[in-house]
């Protein structure tokens, strides 16, 4: 069935449409009812319920939460495990060094804030949200951006539902709803891709460095009560990378015996034949962190990118009709490995611009006065003080360059830096060396224990997609997917891919590229790391995905 022969779509006009229930989609729903509670608001969101996407560490500040809901710590909520003990290790292949909490800058302090599930506290901002009147649609992605007739954002399409492989029509298909709107907030998270046309669309990032992204692998474990230290939030940088190759790690001990352990890797990295879940896998038999897992057992695994370019990568936030919020708009504090503080903070100044706008009678104008008051904001000051963090790192490795962004914290403490403001050079997609002339490297097999294969951790995510629909992973030049990442980089897509959806089946002389869609997580490291940009993540049918409980 051709567009044309599709029957219309039903309508709903809402005030604000909101894109992703995460802390920055929440927190502005939430703070547009509390300062215009007439206006009309909708949260739609991806996953089959709120929080089903939610993947962080996470060890939150609470200044967000202060600011959006003041009472919370007098309720009954998900934030319950205070930081107790805060930790920083440098890892060798056989030890290590604990760095003195003292000569850690001050922003680096974990004491005050909360070891928590992410998607916990979503699932508590949505009851929030929803007790002061806004409609949250879980289960249905937004797959489309409405546009008025001078280009201006009108709102967002939820995808079609019951499409086969085919790209025609099932039995029981079910046409998308418009959802129109004075005002659009995308808070897709790292990567959306609305925000990313929406960024090009309107140049958003034409007077910005070009985003950096991490990839975060994490494992929720219950491990033996004799293991468990309620509030030990512990990181650790160096080994099993190399000193070229950026990236860390994280424990974070919750309650009831659970432990996040997670591994964060900068997509910056030069080695093709690298892969990120099992760096993660390694790094969990150090000695000094495998001891944690024994007698324990995992509960959930899942992997998400993050933003990492902070303060110089920052887009422009507003266009005609909308505005992008949190992790969409790259405001994740790198060196801290935060950003929930922020998002909720961003989902508040948007929100209150769109509420002035809203009393005012306009609509679908450009909120400027987002954009202007973000960078004098605690948002702006937060990146301000890193924002060389990730430069220096990149510029001269690990060991150096963490040295040197300490100094340099510690300097912007005090309102100056030594290297004013450096830039970040290319997009994580121009960073790959050709395969011929980086180091093979070979992992060792699961034990399945403490280490474990792509396949049965994918299994842990709860992950589902209709098979029968089309592969949301749009691959725009399959013959340039064979003569470049295939023959000049090795194939380096099957092992940046966190959850087995890549495959390149050698056939003889030739080799063909299978992709498993109903594997991925969505963590949307193909659309970043592909060397020639050639892949697409586009979301698929609505309620697809992983669903991570507790995560």
């Amino acid at each position: 069935m051709d567009a044309e022969e599709l029957p219309p779509r039903e309508a709903m006009d809402f005030d604000v449409v909101v894109v992703g229930a995460g802390p920055a989609g929440l927190a502005a729903a939430i703070r547009l009812k509390q300062v215009s509670p007439d206006s009309t608001v909708v949260v739609v969101e991806k996953g089959s319920e709120v929080g089903a996407h939610i993947l962080s560490g996470a060890v939150i500040d609470p200044v967000g939460l202060d600011r959006l809901l003041p009472e919370w710590r007098t309720e009954d909520s998900p934030i319950k495990t205070k930081v107790e003990d805060d930790r920083f290790y440098w890892l060798s292949a056989s030890g290590g060094v604990r760095l003195p909490n003292f000569l850690m800058p001050p922003l680096m302090s974990n004491h005050g804030n909360y070891v928590v599930s992410l998607g916990n506290v979503c699932r508590w901002l949505a009851t929030k949200a929803e007790a002061l009147g806004v409609e949250i649609y879980p289960g249905f992605a937004a797959a489309e951006v409405l546009f008025g007739p001078n280009g201006e954002v009108t709102g967002v399409a939820t995808g079609d539902m019951g499409v086969g492989r085919d790209g025609k029509p099932k039995d029981g298909f079910t046409r998308g709803m418009e959802l129109r709107a004075k005002y659009t907030l995308f808070a897709e998270g790292a990567r959306g891709h609305l925000s990313k046309a929406l960024i090009a669309r309107f140049n958003l990032a034409n007077e910005c460095d070009p985003p950096k992204f991490g990839i975060g692998l994490k494992e929720l474990w219950q491990v033996a009560p004799d293991k468990h230290q309620p509030g030990l939030v512990q990181h650790s940088f160096g080994w099993p990378l190399d000193n070229s190759t950026g990236g860390g790690s994280f424990l974070y001990h919750l309650d009831d015996n659970l432990v996040s352990v997670g591994f964060v890797m900068h997509l910056n990295y030069q080695n093709p034949h690298l892969s990120p879940f099992d760096e993660f896998q390694r790094f969990k038999t150090h000695p000094w962190i495998r001891d944690t897992f024994e007698g324990g057992k995992r509960l959930a695994y899942g992997a998400r990118a993050i933003t990492e370019g902070g303060f110089q990568s920052v887009p422009k936030l507003v266009f005609p009709g909308g505005a992008l919020i949190g992790c969409a708009a790259g405001f994740v504090n790198v060196p801290r490995i935060k950003g929930s503080h922020n998002a909720v903070l961003s989902g508040m100044m948007a929100a209150e611009q769109a509420a002035e706008a809203l009393r005012a009678g306009r609509a679908n104008d450009t909120l400027t006065g987002y954009q202007d008051a973000w960078k004098d904001s605690e948002i702006g000051k937060d990146l301000w003080k890193v924002r060389n963090a990730k430069p220096l790192w990149s510029r001269f490795g690990t060991l150096i360059g963490i040295a040197l962004g300490a100094l340099d914290m510690w300097t912007n403490t005090f309102g100056f830096s030594l290297f004013g403001t450096l830039s970040h050079s290319k997009a994580d997609s121009k960073t790959l060396k050709p395969a011929a002339d980086a180091e093979r490297i070979v992992y060792p097999k699961p034990d399945g224990k403490l280490t474990f294969d792509k396949l049965s951790s994918v299994f842990l995510s709860n992950t589902n997609h209709e098979e029968d629909q089309p592969v949301h992973l749009r691959v725009h030049d399959m013959a340039l997917q064979k003569a470049s990442e295939h023959d000049v980089f090795g194939g380096p897509s099957p092992r940046y891919c966190p959850a087995g959806v890549y495959e390149w089946v050698e056939e003889g002389a030739d080799a063909r590229y299978v992709i498993n869609a109903q594997n991925c997580v969505h963590c949307k490291t193909c659309d970043i790391k592909d060397p020639n940009e050639n892949i697409t993540w586009v979301t698929p049918e609505g309620g697809g995905g992983p669903n991570y409980p507790n995560m």
